[in-house]
């Protein structure tokens, strides 16, 4: 349940500051206020995944989790090594740093207790 709200709280944050970005200054920094909006809709896909629960879901949030984690990895390198491209903050730069490291901690936390609840299905514990 904790995942799901987290999940709710970064869709919120995400989307609906890619919305004001994109809508008011995105000749500004349109790459960083376009990431945002992908983060957005990526945690909206995990947080579905994870309220509709099932098999397929499941799998199919854990893969979105592992692609999460990638673009966090991907755009935080990125806007370490070349802050020009960014001048602007995305969800992910820094490895969400503006958003206390949660972007790089979720999908770790997220991609665990999917692979353990699996097992723990299998098991029957």
């Amino acid at each position: 349940m904790l995942l799901v709200w987290l999940y709710g709280v970064m869709v919120v944050g995400a989307v609906s500051r890619s919305a004001v970005q994109i809508a008011t200054e995105f000749d500004k920094a349109p790459l960083a206020y376009s990431l945002s909006a992908v983060a957005g809709l990526v945690y909206g896909f995990i947080t579905y995944s994870l309220v509709r629960g099932g098999e397929r879901a499941r799998r199919a949030a854990l893969v979105c989790c592992a692609a999460e984690l990638a673009g966090v990895l991907i755009v935080g390198t990125w806007t370490l090594a070349d802050p020009s491209a960014f001048p602007d903050a995305t969800v992910w730069s820094d490895y969400g740093m503006g958003y206390l490291f949660i972007p790089v901690l979720l999908p770790v936390t997220a991609m665990f207790w999917l692979r353990r609840s699996r097992t723990t299905a299998r098991t029957g514990s």
